[in-house]
């Protein structure tokens, strides 16, 4: 085995790794990711058993993920009445809840939303709203972009074995 075919593996297996990261951590553009993995697995292989098609395939599944993601945090604030300070809020809060764990994971978006949605209207119920429907969207969102990643990966395994 040469050096670059070595690399090629390496960095494949890298990004898959990060790519399925970030299906749950939302600084980590997790479908993307995974998505150059396993386009780099199949150059490694120069493209023998995973073709055109399957990367086409994962190619619209990857952008699937990403717009799943987006309009699931949009409608769950959206839903519930938020304005966009709370939407703002949500996003700064997911990202912020990545340093305190999964704990900060799960809060920050209802946190972000709550003080996002409560400086626009000064209603601690809308806020709590906001912060219910931001966390609700986030949550359902992931669960979205999970499947999909693992979709991804299975029907990559399905082309290289069939």
């Amino acid at each position: 085995m040469d050096i670059g075919l070595i690399l090629l593996w390496t960095l494949a297996g890298i990004f898959i790794v990060a790519g399925l990261a970030g299906l749950i951590l939302p600084v980590l553009p997790g479908p993307v990711l995974l998505l150059t993995g396993l386009i780099l697995a199949a150059w490694a292989e120069h493209f023998v058993f995973v073709g055109g098609f399957t990367i086409a395939l994962l190619t619209v599944l990857a952008l699937l993920a990403h717009i799943i993601d987006f309009i699931a945090g949009a409608l769950g604030v959206k839903r519930f009445g938020a304005s966009r300070n709370a939407a703002i809020g949500a996003t700064l809060g997911a990202i912020a809840g990545i340093f305190f764990g999964f704990i900060g994971i799960l809060a920050g978006p209802f946190i972000g939303a709550v003080i996002g949605e409560f400086s626009a209207r000064k209603n601690l119920q809308a806020a709590g709203l906001a912060g219910i429907g931001a966390w609700l969207g986030m949550l359902i969102g992931t669960a979205a972009k999970i499947a999909i990643g693992f979709s991804m990966v299975g029907v990559f395994v399905i082309a290289r074995l069939f």
